[in-house]
């Protein structure tokens, strides 16, 4: 792993062709059907009967679900835009793109260095993040800051 970030030039567009899902790790589900299932039982023990089953019934789904819910937000390069969650920013104005892949770096770019209006999309399993530098003058945000596992992947499909 690099401890440098990585700086590339700006360019207005880019191929497509990136997608990226992040979900959360596969064995997540195990300690969180495992809790569900310890909540489950507190709620048999109380109840006799098919009521002893509303627990389970109700909280091994509700578990999944929400972990599935966690991991729903895609980034894509797509139809001469980057999408991250549900906004996006054409090509056009992506200026320069930054891989951060040190836990220190991500620290300091997630922490004190992070512009409050920037359009952030991060989740704390997704090791490197991205920062895309906006270039539109109209634009709320100065710059993205997207969590992706596939960081070279994602500056490939911006053009750089």
């Amino acid at each position: 792993m690099d401890e440098h970030p990585t700086t590339t030039e700006p360019a207005t567009s880019g191929p497509s062709g990136f997608d990226e899902r992040l979900s959360v790790p596969w064995w997540w589900y195990l300690p969180a059907v495992g809790v569900a299932v310890l909540l489950g039982a507190e709620v048999h023990m109380g109840y006799p009967g098919i009521r002893a089953w509303i627990g389970y019934a109700v909280l091994v789904p509700v578990a999944v679900a929400v972990l599935v819910w966690l991991g729903r937000v895609r980034v894509q390069v797509r139809d001469g835009a980057l999408r991250a969650g549900d906004a996006a920013l054409p090509l056009a104005h992506v200026g320069r793109v930054e891989v951060i892949r040190d836990r220190d770096a991500k620290q300091v770019a997630l922490g004190p260095d992070l512009d409050p209006t920037a359009h952030l999309v991060h989740r704390a399993w997704v090791r490197p993040v991205v920062r895309v530098e906006v270039t539109d003058p109209d634009a709320a945000e100065p710059y993205w800051v997207v969590s992706v596992r596939d960081a070279e992947a994602l500056v490939a499909a911006l053009g750089r």
